[in-house]
């Protein structure tokens, strides 16, 4: 068709298994099945998309139809868009351990409910766990002659328990999910933390406000950089002026020894083969030795802006592609975490997350940790509950004055643009300069 510059084609079927109990009683057990395209057509100037249920990419007939359907949709689109060229290649998906579809839906509910179970130690009020699994069969096809195939099984599972005392409620909670199999057997542990978490926060102390040294562990610190940083880095906030980073390629805006990568060819929770527009996937440094080096990109926002790799595509089933985070993570430095405590000596440790808030535009964020140490004398000390970090990403990035050895990464799912796709985040632990600490203790 001569209007037509570019098309797609993204099939994904599968199903979705979920458990959920509440206080010992199961309230949910089943399994869904799924089966959406995603048909997009670059027209003479913008896209065309469209979505269909139950399509048959390999029906020629079919396809054209679809294809000529959504270029008439691009026909009346009045944004100019371009792709750059890009990279094709697809990665091995790392083999399955315990396949999930192997063990049953009775025994899954058995094991999530002995994990439940764990955490209802003396003290804990209320319990929930859930288990989730998703198989995705993908397929792609393009205007290019580009195609490819691969099936993704994940499987994870969350645990929260609920304390309470004299009108007093905390929380704890532990998640596990990953890429390689099924991962609920001899879990009962995680289930147990999440319940001691929760009583032990009953009897801390609120800590002190305001600006002093903070360690942050590597979930915190992990968080702070798929929220505060990674956003940041993406092509499509890039491009609207949304981000504090942009036009800053080449500038110092951290630390020195300060490396942050995003890297979807890595085997952790966020992995993927190959991106949602057929592009080859690798290891993206956004900063090297605080330096910032590159953004984020699909291909069209790396034609747009510049400055990076294409690669960054991503999609939950039945929607179009946006520019996604992966696995984004700081790199190990060379600072035991015995060093660390040693040079904060008086301040804060800062362990877990509970959420937060960030503007990557105005370049300020707040995120609220699970719980905390004092820190006295290079030892930590008295717990604390209802702690949090808040700062300008930039100001944070240069008051990095140690790096942990010790990176670890965590599971989990981000949202946006209406889509939810898995991913991981991760550091060693850090300390920071000056931090600005929320607290109502004295």
């Amino acid at each position: 068709m001569a209007d037509v510059r570019y098309y797609d084609v993204r099939s994904v079927r599968g199903e979705v298994t979920q458990i959920d109990i509440d206080n010992g009683v199961v309230e949910s057990a089943g399994a869904s099945f799924f089966d959406k395209t995603v048909i997009r057509v670059l027209g003479p100037r913008g896209w065309g998309i469209l979505t269909r249920d139950h399509v048959d990419i390999d029906d020629r007939r079919e396809l054209d139809g679809l294809v000529a359907a959504a270029a008439r949709l691009a026909a009346v689109t009045k944004d100019a868009i371009s792709l750059a060229d890009a990279p094709r290649g697809v990665l091995a998906v790392p083999p399955l351990g315990e396949d999930p579809r192997d063990v049953d839906l009775e025994e899954k509910t058995r094991l999530l409910a002995g994990i439940e179970a764990a955490a209802r130690i003396e003290g804990v009020a209320n319990t929930r766990a859930r288990y989730t699994e998703g198989i995705d069969a993908v397929r792609f096809r393009d205007s290019s002659e580009n195609e490819y195939s691969f099936e993704a099984v994940r499987s994870g599972f969350s645990v929260l328990a609920i304390a309470s005392k004299n009108g007093v409620m905390q929380m704890g909670s532990e998640r596990d999910h990953i890429t390689t199999g099924f991962n609920l057997r001899d879990k009962q542990g995680l289930g147990r933390k999440a319940g001691e978490v929760a009583v032990s926060l009953l009897d801390a102390k609120l800590p002190k406000g305001g600006a002093q040294r903070a360690i942050l562990d590597p979930e915190l610190a992990g968080v702070f950089t798929h929220e505060a940083v990674g956003h940041a880095s993406e092509g499509d906030l890039v491009r609207e002026g949304a981000s504090v980073l942009g036009g800053k390629i080449g500038e110092e805006i951290g630390c020195r020894g300060l490396v942050i990568v995003d890297d979807p060819s890595l085997h952790e929770f966020g992995f993927i083969p190959v991106d949602a527009e057929g592009v080859a996937v690798q290891r993206t440094e956004i900063i090297r030795d605080g330096i910032l080096r590159s953004f984020l990109h699909n291909r069209e926002t790396l034609a747009a802006v510049g400055d990076g790799i294409p690669g960054h595509a991503r999609a939950e089933h039945g929607a179009p592609p946006i520019v996604r985070m992966s696995n984004t993570f700081i790199e190990n430095g060379d600072a035991s975490y015995d060093e660390l405590l040693a040079e904060c000596r008086d301040g804060i440790l800062l362990i877990g997350s509970r959420g937060g808030q960030v503007d990557p535009g105005r370049g300020i964020f707040q995120f609220n940790a699970e719980y905390g140490y004092i820190v006295r004398g290079g030892e930590t000390t008295d717990m604390v509950r209802d702690v949090s970090l808040s700062g300008e990403i930039l100001s944070t990035l240069h008051n990095i004055t140690l790096i942990g050895d010790d990176r670890r990464m965590s599971p989990g799912y981000c949202g946006k643009g209406g889509q939810s796709v898995p991913v991981s985040d991760g550091a060693p632990h850090l300390l920071l300069e000056g931090a600005v600490i929320g607290g109502r203790g004295e």
